[in-house]
C-alpha cells in the first residue's frame, strides 16, 4: 500500500507538471500569433507629402482591409526611426535606403525595408526661363550643399545635357569639381537645401528637393526638369526587421502594390517619380 500510494502522488506530480507544460507552450503560441497579426497599425510619417500619402492612400486601404490605422506626424528624421526601433510605432514613412541604412548602424537597429514607394523628385525651377532650352550661357544656378542632394542634381543637369560628369568618377557622389564639360558655363551657388525654394525668384535656376519644393507649395509639374531617380534615393516603408514576415507587414505590401493605390498616386501625387517595381 505505501508503495502504491508512492506511485499514485509521482504520477499525479508528473500529470501537473505536464499541463503547466502545456499551459506555457500554449501561451507562448498564443504570444507568437498576438504579434504576427494586428488589428491596428500605427504608422509614423514626417510632416509634409509622406505623412498625407499614409493617410489619403495607404490608411483607407489597410481600413477596407478590417485595419484600425493611425498616423504621428513628426518634424524631423531622427524620432521616426527611434520610435520604430522603440516599438511606439510599427512602421515608418520619410527615408531613401542610403539614410536608413547609414541610422540603422549608426545606432545599432535592425531594421529593414518593406517596399519603396513613389517618391518627389528633384526639381530645376525657374521663374525666367520656361524651357531648358532658352537657358542662356553664364546663368546663375543654386544648388544644394549637401553630398546627396548635390550628386542628384549633378545627375539631373546632365541628364538635360547642361553638363558631363568625369566618368572617372561615380555620379552618385559627384560634385562641382568632377564637372568635365559645362556646356552654358552656368555659375553654381551651394546653399542648404533647405533654403532653395526662395532662390528660385533671386537666382535664373535652383535645383529645389522633392520635399522642400512642396513644402513650398511648388507644383512638381512646373519644372522644367524633374530626375530620374535610383531606386535607392527613393522613400520606403520601414518596419523592425524581426516584423518584416508579419501578416500586418505584408498587408502595407500588397495595398501598397494594388491597383488603388497607384490610381491614389496618379490622381493626388502627380508628378511623383514611380520606383522600378510599379513600371513594370
Amino acid at each position: 500500500m505505501k508503495k502504491l500510494s508512492i506511485l499514485l502522488l509521482t504520477a499525479c506530480i508528473v500529470l501537473i507538471l505536464a499541463a503547466c507544460g502545456g499551459n506555457d507552450k500554449k501561451e507562448d503560441e498564443n504570444s507568437v500569433d498576438q504579434s504576427d497579426t494586428k488589428d491596428k497599425i500605427t504608422f509614423g510619417a514626417t510632416t509634409g507629402p509622406y505623412s498625407d500619402m499614409v493617410n489619403k492612400a495607404i490608411k483607407p486601404l489597410l481600413e477596407e482591409k478590417g485595419y484600425k490605422v493611425e498616423n504621428i506626424e513628426f518634424s524631423d528624421y531622427i524620432q521616426p526611426n527611434n520610435a520604430l526601433d522603440n516599438g511606439d510605432i510599427d512602421a515608418n514613412l520619410f527615408q531613401h535606403k542610403i539614410y536608413y541604412e547609414a541610422f540603422a548602424e549608426e545606432n545599432n537597429m535592425d531594421l529593414s525595408e518593406l517596399i519603396v514607394v513613389p517618391t518627389a523628385p528633384m526639381g530645376l525651377y525657374s521663374n525666367k526661363y520656361d524651357s531648358i532650352d532658352e537657358i542662356e550661357d553664364n546663368s546663375t544656378i543654386t544648388i544644394a550643399n549637401d553630398p546627396t542632394n548635390l550628386a542628384r542634381t549633378l545627375v539631373m543637369l546632365q541628364d538635360e545635357g547642361l553638363i558631363k560628369i568625369s566618368d572617372d568618377v561615380d555620379p552618385l557622389t559627384a560634385s562641382v569639381k568632377d564637372i568635365e564639360e559645362n556646356y552654358k558655363n552656368l555659375k553654381f551657388h551651394e546653399i542648404e537645401a533647405g533654403q532653395l525654394p526662395r532662390t528660385v525668384d533671386s537666382e535664373d535656376l535652383a535645383s529645389v528637393p522633392g520635399n522642400f519644393a512642396l513644402a513650398a507649395d511648388f507644383d512638381l509639374l512646373d519644372a522644367l526638369a524633374l530626375e530620374e531617380m535610383p531606386d535607392d534615393y527613393r522613400n520606403r516603408v520601414v518596419v523592425n526587421t524581426k516584423d518584416i514576415d508579419a501578416s500586418w507587414a505584408q498587408d502595407i505590401k500588397e495595398v501598397i502594390e494594388s491597383p488603388e493605390f497607384e490610381k491614389i498616386m496618379d490622381e493626388e501625387f502627380q508628378g511623383f517619380g514611380k520606383p522600378e517595381w510599379m513600371k513594370k
